[in-house]
């Protein structure tokens, strides 16, 4: 089954437009999830609003939203009001500036979402836009209302389709400066940073997000198993937490040694290099 669109509207380049839909890059699907029961009669429990004042559950046709403009002041706002709120972005991508991807910081992508023509009808204007997005190598920029809020994308080619990622607004990305503020200045021991870069060396490769799993869900899974078999939850044995590095030094030497010792077996293996001591050698320093 097809996921269902989590937006559809239009995209539009100048005059070209044609009608496309969001589909979620990430699913949840295999997230382990729990239903919250009465310990005393194993049914599930419901959640269900109640007034603040009387304690009384409230009819579904009772709720509405509120907007507070003063102490315990509201204004009544109902969902045909919110619904009635549009604005161009409600429903269209207008593309009316391109950048290179490469020159958005990372900080300010959020969620990433796959693009494709709506219907028949509007598969080729969808490709002139994308093939021209892909031979100029640049992203559009546009603004989308998603979740009730409007937010700045960026629209980039993808294989067949394209991909839009939201951005985060600049006033809600923290500062680096702020938050690295108390982190001491200069530069460590060469000597160390030879080693460290040395452990990175051996240590690369591609990246392959085939390789990723999640542990912790892994363990959820066995979890309900053994409960589900009428057996005793399993115990998994604590890692160890890491300890405060006495001797920098030392330990980069013991990490490239059990480097060398998981590859030895591999062709060409190279020692660590040499580089010159300086004045603030470490071997004999001690770091907290």
């Amino acid at each position: 089954m097809a996921p269902r669109p989590a937006w559809s509207g239009y995209l539009k380049l100048s005059l070209v437009t044609c009608a496309v839909e969001l589909t979620n890059v990430v699913t949840h699907a295999e997230k382990v999830s729990f239903h919250v029961l009465n310990r005393k009669t194993g049914n599930r429990v419901r959640r269900v609003y109640v007034d603040a004042e009387s304690g009384k559950p409230l009819d579904k046709d009772d709720e509405v939203r509120g907007y507070e403009v003063g102490k315990d002041e509201f204004i009544f706002i109902e969902e045909e009001d919110i619904e009635a709120v549009q604005i161009e972005s409600s429903h269209t991508l207008n593309l009316d500036g391109f950048v290179d991807k490469s020159s958005i910081e990372q900080i300010y992508l959020d969620a990433p979402y796959y693009v494709t023509p709506a219907d028949k009808v509007s598969e080729e204007a969808f490709a002139v836009i994308r093939d021209a997005l892909a031979e100029k190598k640049m992203a559009g920029l546009a603004r989308i209302v998603l979740y009730q809020r409007e937010r700045p994308v960026v629209v980039e080619s993808r294989g067949k389709g394209m991909m839009l990622t939201t951005l985060r607004y600049g006033d809600t990305v923290r500062e680096p400066a702020g938050v690295f503020a108390e982190i001491k200045s200069g530069k460590p021991d060469s000597e160390m940073i030879g080693l460290a870069e040395h452990i990175i060396d051996k240590q690369k490769g591609k990246f392959d997000p085939t390789e990723f799993r999640d542990r912790y869900q892994e363990a959820l899974l066995e979890l309900v198993r053994a409960r589900k078999a009428g057996r005793k939850a399993p115990k998994a044995k604590a890692e160890p937490k890491p300890s405060n590095v006495v001797n920098l030094f030392d330990a980069l030497k013991k990490s490239l040694g059990a480097e060398a010792g998981a590859k030895s077996k591999s062709p060409k293996s190279r020692g660590a290099p040499k580089r010159k001591k300086t004045k603030n050698s470490a071997r004999g320093r001690k770091s907290a």
